[in-house]
């Protein structure tokens, strides 16, 4: 009972008073009009018995106007389609071009046909003045060319919104290198002082070699470098690059693995076998059962 009750409340208008009115009006206006189609159709009877000539003359007249005009309509289809009356018949004949005992008609052309042809040749005037004459339209080159910028727009509006909602859950490897591409810059910029220009290290540890602190997957190092290390004086990135900054200098420090720069760093963290990427399965595994000190999988 109490499930219902707000099904029907919500019909109304929520006063009771209100309600109860329209209701009664409602109600009186649907009994006003059975009261009016009752009392036409008493008159009609009424009329009926007392004047039966004025109610005949009008069902003729009524009969007449529809029958006038339906054969007005049926003048007009045939007028528009082009077609003669079966009487007419015998003045279409075109002489001297009888075959056999077929005789072939002169039909006039349909007046559908006439208006869509000089509609075409309208069009076609139409049409050289506004392209080729005053160059007021786009030809197939400018269309191509606007509706290209119009798309190059809308895919970096539509990479913006994506960009921005990368995380360390969502975030996955670029295969593309586009992110890459751009995270050099971004690299340089913000982590080179600490981590070195090919990353090989320098107060942060070498990004290049397969020891790390924390995790050397594609989410590690994006959760490593939005929320920083400040036990080791690495800020929250997250808090200077967006989500999409941080992707793209992500994805580019996967392309230092393995890069073998000059000088790097020694070892620091665990040692990763086999990268994701490679078959592993993301555990990483100490040498000699104790790890490093130190390592990290961001910029600083």
């Amino acid at each position: 009972m109490s499930s219902a009750a707000p099904g029907l409340l919500a019909i109304g208008t929520g006063n009771l008073y209100n309600d109860i009115f329209y209701l009664a009006v409602f109600i009186v206006l649907v009994a006003v009009l059975a009261a009016a189609i009752a009392i036409n159709r008493a008159l009609r009877s009424m009329l009926k018995v007392t004047m039966p000539e004025v109610v005949q003359e009008e069902e003729q007249a009524k009969f007449k106007k529809k029958t006038a005009r339906k054969t007005n309509w049926q003048k007009t289809w045939n007028t528009f389609l082009g077609l003669k009356p079966i009487e007419q018949e015998k003045d279409l004949v075109i002489d001297d071009h009888e075959y056999d005992g077929i005789v072939e008609l002169n039909n006039p052309i349909p007046v559908w046909f006439n208006a869509l042809f000089y509609s075409t040749v309208v069009f076609s005037v139409v049409y050289l003045l506004i392209y080729q004459v005053f160059g007021w339209g786009l030809n197939q080159d400018q269309e191509y060319a606007r509706e290209m910028a119009q798309a190059e727009k809308e895919k970096q509006e539509f990479l913006a919104q994506a960009a921005n909602s990368f995380d360390e859950n969502t975030i996955e490897v670029d295969e593309t290198g586009t992110l890459a591409v751009n995270g050099k810059a971004i690299f340089a910029a913000n982590c080179a002082a600490c981590h070195g220009q090919a990353g090989e290290g320098t107060i942060g540890p070498n990004l290049t070699d397969r020891y790390w602190l924390h995790g050397g997957e594609i989410k590690d190092i994006f959760h490593t470098i939005k929320y920083g290390v400040p036990d080791k004086g690495m800020v929250p990135w997250e808090q200077t690059l967006t989500p999409a900054q941080i992707a793209e200098v992500s994805n580019y420090i996967l392309t230092l693995r393995d890069t073998n720069p000059a000088n790097p760093k020694p070892a620091e963290g665990e040692e990763v076998k086999a990268y994701e990427s490679e078959g592993g399965s993301a555990e990483a595994a100490t040498e000699g059962g104790e790890a490093p000190a130190d390592s990290t999988a961001a910029a600083n």
